[in-house]
């Protein structure tokens, strides 16, 4: 599971990485005014982050989600545990008894 959502993150960093570089040379290639670039470079960047939280957001609400997942799956794992265990110690209670009974029954005889 932890290499997946290392795939993930990588995949992220490296779709902002290339949309940056390609957004900046795109802008400095073009025939604009300073300011007119400036002003592109400032919207782009703050679109891009933008999306970045939105990735983030749903990332954490994935993991989350999750997480309450395997809590639900840890807690019915113990409560099986705990059942089968007391169904082990009641069979070992009455195999204990039924000894008893069986040797006491030999020693009266």
């Amino acid at each position: 599971m932890s290499d997946s959502s290392g795939d993930f993150g990588a995949f992220v960093a490296g779709f902002l990485i290339g949309s940056l570089v390609g957004a900046a040379t795109a802008l400095l290639m073009a025939p604009q005014s300073g300011e007119e670039t400036r002003s592109l470079l400032r919207d782009r960047s703050i679109e891009l982050r933008d999306r970045a939280y939105e990735s983030a957001d749903q990332a954490m609400a994935r993991a989350e989600s999750a997480l309450e997942d395997a809590k639900m799956r840890a807690e019915s794992a113990i409560q099986e545990t705990r059942k089968r265990a007391e169904e082990l110690a009641s069979m070992a209670s009455r195999s204990a008894r039924q000894a008893e009974e069986t040797a006491s029954g030999d020693t009266a005889a």
